[in-house]
């Protein structure tokens, strides 16, 4: 499995303290996409699901863990390995909301047992291509075309009452030189952040 980094606690993509996976990989290209770097993956993320268990019960037996969301790159490009990921941490989390370039018809007529897998241990599915001319700010949507699933009806309710709080912001995590950004940015953030940042005395790259 290609994965391109885990962060904790990420509190901006869904409800609660959650491990956030970026896989690598996505083959959709959206045009303005918030993550284009992780378009292409690179060896050195690879790593068996196995073993992305055992870093994730690391983190849940250190830290209470109230969610897993992943995103990307396009999870469902890796359905054999995503599929055997989930069934390994089932046990930290029943709140697994994946995003997917792919819209939900789209996935089931694949007619894929791993894909079936997947939708199974998912709670809540963030579907569709990203549209940068619908990027109207929604929460935990980056365009309004996007729709969100609830594979789990039980769990509507708690996204309802999170989505109707303050979830609109982002969190910036440092990893080693690099800060990452996470959440939903508003329209024309990544014109801007050049701007704001230079004037911090920072750079920024792609």
């Amino acid at each position: 499995m290609y994965v391109a980094r885990i962060l904790y606690p990420v509190k901006t993509l869904g409800p609660g303290s959650r491990i956030g996976l970026w896989v690598s990989g996505c083959g959709r290209g959206c045009p303005g996409c918030s993550n284009p770097e992780l378009w292409v993956r690179r060896e050195d993320q690879r790593i068996a699901p196995e073993q992305l268990s055992l870093l994730l019960h690391r983190v849940a037996r250190q830290h209470p863990v109230d969610g897993l969301t992943v995103t990307g790159g396009e999870p469902f490009e890796q359905c054999e390995e995503l599929s055997a990921l989930l069934e390994a941490v089932a046990d930290i989390t029943g709140d697994v909301l994946l995003y997917s370039g792919y819209t939900l018809e789209e996935l089931e007529e694949r007619g894929s047992p791993a894909v079936a897998s997947i939708l199974r241990r998912a709670a809540v599915l963030i579907d569709s291509p990203y549209v940068q001319a619908q990027n109207t700010g929604l929460p935990l949507r980056g365009s309004a075309n996007q729709r969100i699933h609830y594979l789990r009806p039980d769990m509507e309710e708690r996204y309802a009452a999170w989505l109707n709080g303050p979830c609109r912001g982002v969190q910036n995590f440092t990893l080693g030189s690099s800060v990452v950004s996470v959440g939903i940015h508003r329209p024309g953030y990544s014109e801007e952040l050049p701007g704001r940042t230079s004037k911090k005395g920072l750079m920024t790259s792609d």
